[in-house]
C-alpha cells in the first residue's frame, strides 16, 4: 500500500500566495518576523517587492494591511494564529472588520497540532474570537488541496477574510477529480445513516478514520468536512442531521466558540438533535510532540472511535 501524501497547510499556503502574485499584481504579503514559519517566503523570493516584513509588531501589521486595502491592494497579512486572533485582534475588529476592508488574515501554527512551542503558542480560542467579527469570512482548511483553494477563494471574496493553517504535516484527503471547494458549502465525503460526524481541520482525517472503524462495529458514520465555519453551510448539516438523528463535531479548537458552538447554534435554528462536541474541552494545551498531543486530547483517529463510540452506547 502506498504511502499518504502529506504536506503541512502552512506550506501550503506560502505556495498558494506564490501563484497568485503571478497571476494579480495587487497582492501583498505582510509578514511579522516571520516568513520561515508561515512560508511566506516563498512569496518573498518570487516578489520581494511586495513582501514587507513588519517585524515582531503584529498590530501595527494589520494597520498597515489596513491602509494598502483603501489603496486597492489585497494584502494577506501573516503570522501565528495566537498574534493574529489574539493579539492584533482590536486592530482586525476595529481597523479591518468595522471598515469592511479587503484584508486578508493568514493565520498559521494553529491548534495543539503547534507542539513544542507549548500552550502559550497553541491557540485554541482563533475561530471563535474571528466569527464574531461582523462580517468576517472565517475558513479552516483540511489539507493542501483545500488550503491553496481557500487562498484563491479568499482573493476573489472582497472583505476580511480569516483563514486557519497548521504546522504539522496532514494528509492530503481531497486529490480526487471530484473534489470542488466552495466558499460556504460543506463537502460530503461519506454518507451514512447511525450519526453525523462534522469535522474541520486536520480533524477531518480522524473523523475519516474514526469512520472506518465505526464501520467495522457496524455503525454507520456520515463524515461531513466543514472547511468554511462562516459563513456555515446549515442546510448540509439540517440534512444529515434529520437523516441519522445525531451529530458530533470534531475540531482542533477549544469546544466553546469554534465548529461545535456554530453546529449547535445552526441546529437550534434547524434540526433539534443530540450533539456532542469533541474537542479541547475548555483547557490550554501544553507542550510535546504534534502527533503525541492529538491522541492525548483524543483528536486522532482512534480517539474520536472511541468518544463516539461510548457517546453512541
Amino acid at each position: 500500500m502506498s504511502e499518504v501524501k502529506k504536506i503541512a497547510t502552512r506550506e501550503s499556503y506560502g505556495n498558494a500566495l506564490a501563484e497568485l502574485g503571478k497571476e494579480h499584481e495587487d497582492v501583498v504579503v505582510l509578514d511579522a518576523d516571520l516568513a520561515g514559519a508561515t512560508k511566506t517566503s516563498t512569496f518573498k523570493k518570487a516578489f520581494p517587492d511586495r513582501h514587507i516584513d513588519c517585524g515582531i509588531a503584529e498590530c501595527d501589521m494589520m494597520g498597515i494591511a489596513a491602509g494598502l486595502a483603501t489603496t486597492g491592494k489585497v494584502p494577506f497579512a501573516s503570522t501565528f494564529a495566537m498574534f493574529a486572533a489574539g493579539r492584533a485582534f482590536e486592530q482586525i475588529r476595529n481597523s479591518i472588520g468595522y471598515p469592511h476592508l479587503n484584508v486578508k488574515v493568514g493565520a498559521t501554527h494553529a491548534g495543539i497540532t503547534v507542539g513544542e512551542d507549548g500552550a502559550t503558542h497553541q491557540c485554541l480560542e482563533d475561530v471563535a474570537l474571528m466569527r464574531t467579527i461582523p462580517g468576517m469570512t472565517v475558513v479552516v482548511p483540511s489539507d493542501d488541496i483545500e488550503a491553496k483553494a481557500a487562498v484563491k477563494a479568499a482573493y476573489e471574496t472582497d472583505g476580511p477574510f480569516y483563514m486557519r493553517f497548521g504546522r504539522m504535516a496532514v494528509p492530503v484527503i481531497n486529490d480526487n477529480p471530484d473534489y470542488h471547494f466552495e466558499l460556504g458549502k460543506g463537502v460530503m465525503l461519506r454518507e451514512g445513516s447511525d450519526v453525523t460526524i462534522v469535522a474541520s481541520g486536520v480533524c477531518v482525517h480522524s473523523a475519516l478514520e474514526a469512520a472506518e472503524k465505526l464501520a467495522a462495529d457496524g455503525i454507520s458514520a456520515e463524515v461531513i468536512n466543514i472547511h468554511t465555519i462562516k459563513p456555515l453551510d446549515k442546510d448540509i448539516i439540517a440534512a444529515s442531521a434529520e437523516k441519522t438523528g445525531k451529530v458530533v463535531t470534531v475540531e482542533e479548537h477549544n469546544v466553546i466558540g469554534g465548529l461545535g458552538g456554530a453546529v449547535c447554534e445552526a441546529l437550534c435554528e434547524t434540526v433539534q438533535v443530540p450533539v456532542m462536541r469533541i474537542g479541547v474541552q475548555d483547557e490550554f494545551g501544553f507542550s510535546g510532540p504534534a502527533g503525541d498531543l492529538l491522541k492525548e486530547f483524543r483528536l486522532d483517529g482512534q480517539g474520536v472511535y472511541e468518544q463516539v463510540k461510548t457517546w453512541l452506547a
